[in-house]
């Protein structure tokens, strides 16, 4: 009875194990797509000049590619472009995308239009791609800096020690306000230290002409030239 107990608990500790490298097996196999166009052209290119970048007018008629399809970039293990018929989905071309290595290159007459580096099996090739829309390749490259973000924030985790610097709490706020029985002082630019008899408010009156006038702020004179308006 007790062997009998022992084989069922090894027979459900194996089933668990085989069940959970399934599980991951199926998680690796997981595809996320990170871009999609419905049609893209293809054209052959002549080789790079020395010192100069591709220019889409010197790839020919741009209105005949020599093939026309859809373009994924599909995220699993790694990145991955992918040329396929839109219809049937045969692939007809694909390379990886390292961020660390672009195998994607603008080219310096136009937003459309780029030059793909195609690898396989250590073999290279270059080939010109044009999108129809330039919505297209807006997203197209917005697609590709989303993952290069992604990508070198992985390799570069930020440090525990950033973290906890990044989480503490700022500091108490200064207190600016005046205590019991402080004073300030203003000093007003300009102002005659020598004619001034006694301490003035902040309009310039000294108490004496403060009293002479009854007590109210004396009025500032009329412009020059107003009473000559006036008549």
């Amino acid at each position: 009875m007790e062997t009998n107990l022992c084989a069922a608990a090894v027979n459900s500790f194996i089933s668990t194990i085989n069940w959970s490298v399934e599980m991951e097996s199926l998680h690796d196999e997981v595809e996320s797509i990170l871009y999609i166009c419905r049609e893209v052209s293809v054209y052959k290119i002549p080789p790079l000049k020395a010192n100069e970048g591709h220019r889409a007018q010197d790839w020919g008629n741009l209105a005949s590619p020599i093939w026309k399809g859809r373009l994924r970039i599909v995220e699993k293990s790694n990145v991955m472009l992918l040329f396929e018929d839109a219809t049937t989905g045969e692939l007809f071309a694909k390379t990886p995308y390292d961020p660390q290595k672009p195998s994607v290159e603008a080219v310096l007459d136009s937003s459309r239009y780029f030059v793909i580096r195609l690898e396989d099996e250590g073999k290279k090739a270059y080939i010109g791609m044009g999108f129809a829309e330039r919505t297209d390749s807006f997203d197209f490259n917005v697609s590709l800096q989303d993952y290069t973000k992604r990508y070198f924030a992985r390799l570069n985790p930020p440090s525990p020690t950033t973290e906890s610097e990044a989480s503490k709490s700022p500091g108490p706020k200064k207190d600016y306000s005046l205590k019991e029985g402080q004073t300030f002082s203003i000093s007003i630019p300009g102002r005659n230290k020598s004619g001034a008899k006694g301490k003035g408010d902040l309009l310039g009156s000294s108490s004496g002409s403060s009293t002479a006038s009854g007590g109210s702020v004396p009025l500032l004179p009329p412009p020059p030239g107003t009473s000559n308006r006036n008549r």
